[in-house]
């Protein structure tokens, strides 16, 4: 008995001794504007509205709890068929600019988005994309592997004439993209298994569906893989090497992160309930 706690103790000096505490050194980078500009024509409303705001921001290294703001560029919108200019303005200095008078971005016309940030001029062009509204969403009974999600079965049609990709964003930064190859022009439903671990229900909750181009499609598909979806949005851990379509005319090299897109974009509110 006696030998056995002089091993034991010997093995927790061997171990106490062996505990090491390593600093790693992680490379710091020079910071990257990083540019969220998705506007949202919600088209079924009546009167029609959009949500047409800039976010800015500086992307951070890897440890950082903070997301920088911008609040000292200048941001403006040029409409392209008639050279009229929309300018913005970050009021509450947050980062977040807002067209100096409302206005809906309209059918078959191509903007220009301009920001101009530390002497350097970044641009990008977009074009609204046409969407469809949502025909039905139900709480469904069925669950997946912990048992606690709940299904929502979605339903919409697609419009036959185009090829359709859509984004849809489920009670804030749950994001699904679909691409119509294989139910072009049908009534197509489908079922999304949503899970709060913190959900107490009832709740109601909001489901948005927006157009993409197939550029944008391919651009967030490859976002969400390598960014993740961390609560705070998308474009909240953008991967250095992921490029939008806002270029640096001043300085290529020093390129921004993030896209600007104009969707039509369709909302639906589903109050969630306890089932047995």
């Amino acid at each position: 008995m006696k030998n056995i706690k002089i091993i034991s103790l010997l093995l927790i000096v061997l171990f106490t001794n062996c505990e090491k505490v390593i600093d790693v050194d992680v490379p710091s980078i020079e910071p990257k504007l990083i540019i969220d500009a998705t506007f949202e024509v919600l088209f079924d409303e009546n009167p029609v509205v959009a949500n047409t705001f800039v976010k800015l921001s500086l992307s951070a290294d890897y440890f950082d709890d903070t997301i920088p703001p911008v609040t000292n560029a200048s941001v403006f919108l040029t409409n392209l068929l008639d050279n009229s200019i929309i300018n913005f303005t970050d009021e509450n200095e947050d980062g977040n600019y807002e067209p100096i008078i409302s206005f809906i971005p309209a059918d078959d016309v191509e903007y220009e988005l301009t920001i101009i940030y530390n002497n350097e001029t970044y641009k990008g062009k977009a074009t609204k994309v046409k969407s469809t509204p949502f025909t039905d969403i139900i709480q469904g009974d069925e669950t997946l592997f912990s048992g606690d999600e709940i299904e929502l079965k979605i339903s919409f049609t697609d419009n036959v004439d185009v090829d359709n990709y859509y984004l849809f964003n489920i009670d804030t930064y749950n994001f699904i993209t679909i691409e119509d190859r294989f139910f072009n022009g049908t009534d197509y439903n489908f079922s999304y298994f949503y899970e709060d671990e913190n959900i107490e229900l009832p709740k109601n909750i909001m489901l948005k569906m927006s157009g993409m181009t197939k550029e944008y499609y391919t651009y967030f598909e490859i976002l969400v893989s390598q960014g993740g979806q961390n609560g705070g949005g998308p474009f909240q851990a953008i991967p250095s090497s992921l490029l939008g379509n806002m270029i640096n005319k001043t300085n290529e090299e020093n390129f921004p992160l993030g896209y600007f897109h104009i969707s039509e974009t369709d909302t639906f509110n589903i109050e969630l309930v306890e089932k047995n």
